[in-house]
């Protein structure tokens, strides 16, 4: 994902650097792969949030999360989310992961239901008709997620943000192009977040091996969380 209006990737790529004869390795999946991505993680779960303070929204619908319902989601599980800098739990490099329910509406839904949410028109723009579940486009969030310094974000729906974005800019392009933050979609968080229920225990030791591929532009996550 580029910074749109520049059409430049993360370091000062292009499309030639990935495509065609002069590709190379500068913004390459394999640079994360040779050291990994290991730090401590912290678990916002939105989902059981939202549902227990009769706040009910569908994850397959655009529904952005503003940066008060993550701070008020985060009060909820004991967690201050400013960064340590400011007062807060934070930590700089901590990964981010926020559970929005995606993975459960998906699991509840019939095969013919999944396959009818994935062929959903995708155009580029608000009337995109993939529409899902994500952190919201505000100044807030931008501040935010650039003051706590993570070392990388992840959450259960496919964009991380609410897609489709109704601003001029997307989060992809702060985090992705500007900021060279990795962002993992789609991860089942439903494991443990029952296990950070139970224990009411929010922060674990995360790592992660992403595919050692020379000039490759994405990965798998290759996550495992420890309590």
């Amino acid at each position: 994902f580029a910074h749109i209006a520049t059409g430049t990737f993360y370091n000062d790529t292009h499309d030639e650097d990935i495509l065609g004869p002069t590709a190379n390795l500068k913004c390459s999946i394999h640079h994360w792969a040779e050291h990994g991505i290991v730090g401590r993680g912290i678990l916002l779960d939105y989902r059981t949030y939202a549902l227990t303070h009769n706040k009910p929204y569908d994850p397959y619908t655009y529904h952005p999360i503003s940066y008060d319902e993550l701070a008020a989601c985060g009060k909820h599980q004991g967690i201050d989310i400013r960064p340590r800098a400011q007062g807060g739990d934070i930590e700089i490099g901590d990964i981010l992961m926020i559970r929005s329910g995606y993975i459960e509406a998906y699991y509840s839904k019939t095969p013919e239901e999944r396959k009818e949410g994935a062929l959903r028109k995708h155009v580029i723009g608000p009337d995109d008709g993939q529409r899902y579940v994500g952190i919201a486009q505000e100044e807030k969030m931008i501040d935010w997620l650039h003051d706590c310094y993570f070392a990388a974000v992840a959450g259960d729906a496919p964009s991380f943000e609410a897609w489709p974005s109704h601003e001029k800019y997307y989060l992809h392009e702060y985090l992705l192009a500007l900021w060279g933050v990795p962002i993992g979609e789609m991860f089942d968080l439903e494991r443990l977040a029952k296990e950070c229920r139970a224990a009411n225990k929010w922060a674990f030791f995360v790592t992660s091996a992403p595919a050692n591929v020379h000039k490759g532009v994405s990965s798998h996550g290759n996550l495992t969380a420890i309590l």
